[in-house]
């Protein structure tokens, strides 16, 4: 499957927060491809795994509501709480 390269480029942080958003979409798009992913986890120690993990879902505990957490992470679209 072919895919289209992302810019990178265009990642750039400090200017202004719109372009810092955009850059962070971008970075974080780069960042979970999966041939990446496969080399970096491995070499990955427990604790930047630990690290990572608790990063992540505390982004996401801080600043998603529970329908949006189901849906928009889980992919489960017939949670209702």
């Amino acid at each position: 499957m072919m895919t289209t390269p992302l810019p990178a480029d265009e990642i750039c942080f400090g200017l202004d927060r719109a372009t810092d958003e955009r850059s962070l979409m971008l970075f974080l798009q780069l960042f979970s491809r999966k041939q990446l992913l496969e080399v970096l986890v491995p070499r990955l120690e427990n604790k930047e795994i630990d690290q990572t993990v608790h990063l992540l879902t505390t982004l996401m505990r801080n600043h998603l509501k529970e329908q949006e957490y189901h849906e928009l992470f889980l992919g489960d679209m017939d949670h209702h709480h």
